[in-house]
């Protein structure tokens, strides 16, 4: 097997010795190369093009985001953001996921030598992630933990939902790139769409950030999802980072109800919760979309709601930065309709 090409790129010296040995370590992934910002990242790759770059965001000369989008527009690459996870610092974060980075492996401030060792495996895992990301899609636009089933959070429907109303909402569920793919199809929507319920997987600190930023190029409200927040056409309601979300009824109307609870299917929070609650709750009334995403959190959630009558779609693999969770909804037979992104918009409109 040849090993994974990796060029690490970061202004502490800490940093880059502690990551070039932990990634040294594994045999299928060789270090060419460190350097302290980007500048000296550009001069080591004309010797060689690394196949993954796992990039810092605040440097010296020019920042990451900054490099990130050159680095996209010239020659696409899959990079990995390590970054420092401060509420602050979260919207920069976001600029680099917006501009094309796969994933972000969050590292705090303090402790960082010892969250490094304890995160070997989680950054291993990003940097085979992004090896095998889709480079078109990038250009066109978690720690491991047992792995529990959406019956820790809500037990399945026993029956049928409520007859359909005219009210319907949409749940849509996604992982890699799904940051990139979630601005791609919200911004096209005009203000009057039916309410729409979403799973980014994402850590805490970061989903108010992300709410916000598509909330201001977006002619629809987009909001970080709280407890109790109606559903309602119009709006979109992220899920909070380290929370699960519920699609809850009330007679004809939907709402929101978070809460605490272990991780699903490895994720919280977790589209296959989602979308059991849009099974219960809406069933009919609803139409699930899953999306780009590494995995298969949301492909039995996604089944349980065409069983109950929803409409169900998956984006293709031509489309997707990683075509892991729809592709086993796929192999589930939980997907009705199997669409490009682009044709996303006119799904939710006729939801």
């Amino acid at each position: 097997m040849t090993p994974i090409k990796v060029l690490l790129v970061d202004d502490s010296a800490v940093v880059r010795q502690v990551l070039q040995q932990l990634l040294q370590a594994e045999p299928d992934v060789e270090v060419i190369g460190v350097a302290s910002d980007p500048l000296f990242a550009m001069d080591r790759m004309k010797a060689q093009w690394p196949d993954v770059i796992v990039l810092d965001v605040e440097m010296p000369r020019m920042d990451g985001v900054t490099f990130l989008r050159k680095l996209m527009s010239e020659r696409p690459t899959p990079v990995v953001i390590c970054s420092t996870l401060t509420e602050a610092g979260a919207p920069t974060t976001l600029e680099a996921l917006a501009a094309g980075a796969v994933t972000v492996i969050a590292k705090p401030k303090i402790g960082l030598k010892q969250f490094l060792t304890e995160a070997a495996a989680e950054l291993t895992a990003a940097i085979r992630l992004a090896a095998r990301a889709n480079l078109k899609r990038i250009a066109a636009r978690g720690a491991h933990t047992a792995k529990h089933s959406a019956d820790v959070i809500l037990s399945p429907a026993r029956e049928q939902a409520m007859i359909r109303t005219t009210e319907h909402v949409v749940a849509i569920g996604t992982s890699t790139g799904g940051t990139q793919a979630l601005e791609k199809v919200l911004t096209a929507l005009p203000e009057v769409c039916p309410g729409i319920v979403i799973v980014q997987h994402m850590p805490p600190n970061f989903t108010a950030a992300f709410a916000a930023r598509l909330h201001g190029i977006c002619r629809i409200d987009v909001q970080e999802a709280r407890h109790l927040d109606r559903v309602i056409p119009g709006r979109a309601l992220i899920a909070p980072g380290g929370k699960h979300m519920l699609l809850q009824r009330s007679g004809a109307h939907y709402y929101v109800e978070i809460r605490e609870g272990p991780p699903v299917s490895r994720h919280c929070p977790s589209v296959d919760v989602l979308f059991r609650s849009a099974a219960r709750s809406a069933g009919p009334n609803a139409a699930g979309m899953i999306m780009t995403g590494m995995g298969d959190d949301g492909a039995r959630g996604l089944k349980e709601m065409r069983t109950a009558g929803a409409r169900t779609f998956a984006q293709d693999e031509a489309s997707c930065v990683v075509f892991g969770m729809p592709k086993e909804a796929i192999r589930m037979e939980a997907v009705d309709t199997i669409l490009p992104l682009e044709r996303f918009p006119e799904a939710i409109l006729h939801a």
